[in-house]
């Protein structure tokens, strides 16, 4: 019966309200304006359109539209297999028997990649699809079936392939080494699976290496990055991509205006690499580096402590053979100054096996120039 008298009371009710809104639209169609404000044009509109703010509001919009058919939403599932735990216990294991059967089960995840050739090579995070068994890529709500080309776990970047029947665009490569802080840095992914979300901010850092992850130095940004962004491209004014979204600081899990992305430079050497041998062989120069001090520089004759100071060459290796010898000091590296070994570490690591690079040292207070061809790891 209660059920009864809310209904009956919550119809008649219903119905004035009702009036009452067919009442208030009625006027409100005859009426000027009066909730919705002034609907005349802003008097400052003409004004804006003609500063810089407005000029560069046109190149946000300029980006995205050149990025629009370029990035892409990644959804990814794996098969696991998962034990009851109800079966950890040996009691129940002897009760019911030891015949139980893991339990199968679909773990899915979301990420960022963008295409980078016209015939279906897309970038990516590592993480976003490492160990997974099925990779879908979605672009402009055209489905494809994505292979794993390559995947290197050392500085998170992965390599997809999907096969399109037409051409599709590619992103355009910027210099990640001209990349100076207080540059616009644009941010376009699918966070939390919100498709091509773009969002702005400036270069907070560059060299970013004093936080616990692996694979060098990193750019840092505030342009917002959250969970699903990974593997996007992180952008510059010009439109060129400048390095991969990877991964946030966060105390809380979401974003706190600190965002980090691998420097397109350094991904451009891997992937090359996942694509020609499907991993990355890494090159190496077979020397050990010690830091320079200030007093170190003061007896050679030097202006400061910049450089890399070699303390060990091992036998046999592109030092050695290239005539790299104990006690020089590594000053550059194809015309690169080298102010300390992470520099030297860092142009390393670019470069491709086999590659010959022009090595200028400091020994006994006079210039060599030396050629020195870099080799597989061993």
């Amino acid at each position: 019966m209660k059920t009864k008298r809310i209904y009956y009371i919550a119809v008649p009710f219903l119905i004035v309200i009702i009036a009452l809104l067919l009442n208030f639209f009625s006027w409100n169609i005859n009426s000027t304006g009066v909730l919705f404000g002034n609907q005349s044009e802003s008097p400052i509109k003409s004004e804006v359109e003609k500063t810089k703010a407005f000029e560069i509001q046109d190149t946000f919009r300029k980006i995205f539209d050149l990025y629009k058919n370029t990035v892409v939403f990644i959804t990814t599932e794996q098969i696991v297999k998962v034990r009851h735990p109800f079966f950890d216990d040996p009691v129940m294991r002897e009760f019911f028997g030891k015949n139980n059967n893991p339990q199968v089960r679909k773990r899915t995840g979301l990420g960022t990649g963008f295409i980078i050739s016209e015939d279906g090579y897309i970038c990516t995070n590592h993480h976003v699809i490492n160990g997974m068994d099925k990779i879908n890529v979605n672009i402009n709500d055209k489905n494809y079936e994505a292979k794993i080309i390559g995947s290197d776990e050392k500085t998170d970047i992965g390599l997809l392939k999907i096969e399109p029947k037409e051409k599709l665009q590619p992103a355009y490569f910027g210099d990640s080494d001209r990349v100076q802080v207080g540059d616009w840095a644009i941010a376009i992914g699918n966070p939390f699976g919100l498709d091509k979300t773009f969002t702005v901010g400036v270069i907070s850092a560059v060299g970013r290496r004093d936080v616990d992850f692996m694979g060098g130095a990193h750019i840092q940004t505030d342009a917002s990055i959250n969970p699903g962004n990974s593997g996007g491209p992180l952008i510059n004014i010009y439109g060129e991509v400048i390095g991969i979204n990877r991964m946030i600081y966060s105390k809380s899990g979401g974003y706190m205006g600190i965002g980090f992305a691998i420097p397109i430079n350094t991904a451009k050497a891997v992937l090359l690499q996942l694509q020609k041998y499907k991993k990355v062989k890494r090159g190496y120069l077979g020397v050990n580096i010690f830091l320079l001090s200030d007093e170190d520089a003061k007896k050679l004759g030097l202006p400061n402590n910049e450089g890399a100071f070699v303390g060990e060459v091992m036998e046999n290796s592109p030092a050695h053979i290239g005539g790299i010898l104990v006690g020089d000091i590594i000053l550059k590296v194809n015309n690169t100054d080298i102010k300390s070994s992470r520099d030297l570490i860092d142009l390393i690591e670019k470069s491709q096996i086999g590659d010959t690079l022009k090595v200028v040292v400091l020994r006994n207070r006079k210039i060599e120039n030396l050629s020195v061809k870099i080799k597989e790891r061993p």
